[in-house]
C-alpha cells in the first residue's frame, strides 16, 4: 500500500500526476486528507481524500505501506511537516525500510529530520539548506536507495515515473511514459 498525504496548501500537480500514474500501474495507493478528507491545495483546487490521517493511522497495521509520498506546495509542506501522523508513518518507512519520496518543497521534511544525511537529493530551488547532509542532486529527480526526490511541479512526470519504476518495473514505467506522449 502507498500512503499520500495532502495537506491544506499542496501543490495540486506534484500530487495528482503521479496518483495518477501510479494507479495506472496497478499499484493500490490511498491519497490521506491531513486533517478532512477535503483538502484544499495551494491554487484552490479542493480534492477529496481516500481516507483521513486518522483512518490511515488504524489502516497501517492491516495495509502496510510500502512508500509514503509528500506533495509539496506551500503551506502544504509546512502542514505536513506539523501533523503527528505524518510523522509517524515518515517513521515507519524509515524503521521497516519502505520508500520515502517528497517532491518540490518537502524534501525539506526529511532534510530536517537528517534523514537525507549522504543522500543523493534535489528540491525546490531555495530550499537546500534545508537538506542537512545531503549530496544536492543535479538531477530533476534522485532516486538514492529508498528516498525519491523530485525537484518541483515541473518534473511531476518524471517524478511519478520514478516511483512507478521502484514499485512496480522499468518496463511499466517506460509503457506508461509513451502512453502518455511525453
Amino acid at each position: 500500500m502507498v500512503y499520500m498525504f495532502l495537506a491544506e496548501g499542496f501543490e495540486e500537480v506534484e500530487a495528482l500526476c503521479p496518483l495518477d500514474l501510479l494507479r495506472r500501474a496497478g499499484v493500490k495507493v490511498s491519497t490521506v486528507g491531513v486533517g478532512s478528507k477535503v483538502v484544499r491545495g495551494s491554487h484552490g483546487i479542493e480534492v477529496i481524500a481516500d481516507i483521513t490521517t486518522y483512518e490511515a493511522e488504524k489502516m497501517l497495521a492491516k495495509n502496510p505501506a510500502d512508500m509514503v509520498i509528500l506533495p509539496g506546495g506551500m503551506p502544504g509542506t509546512l502542514n505536513l511537516q506539523a501533523d503527528e501522523t505524518v510523522n509517524r508513518f515518515i517513521t515507519y518507512a524509515v524503521e521497516n525500510d519502505k520508500y520515502l519520496a517528497a517532491i518540490c518543497a518537502a524534501p525539506l521534511i526529511l532534510g530536517e529530520r537528517d534523514l537525507l544525511v549522504g543522500k543523493e537529493a534535489i528540491c525546490y530551488p531555495g530550499f537546500e539548506d534545508k537538506l542537512h547532509g545531503a549530496k544536492i542532486s543535479e538531477k530533476s529527480v534522485a532516486v538514492d536507495g529508498k528516498y525519491i526526490t523530485g525537484k518541483g511541479m515541473g518534473v511531476a512526470l518524471e517524478f511519478g515515473l520514478a516511483l512507478v519504476r521502484v514499485l512496480v518495473s522499468e518496463d511499466m514505467a517506460s509503457g506508461l511514459h509513451a502512453a502518455v506522449q511525453a
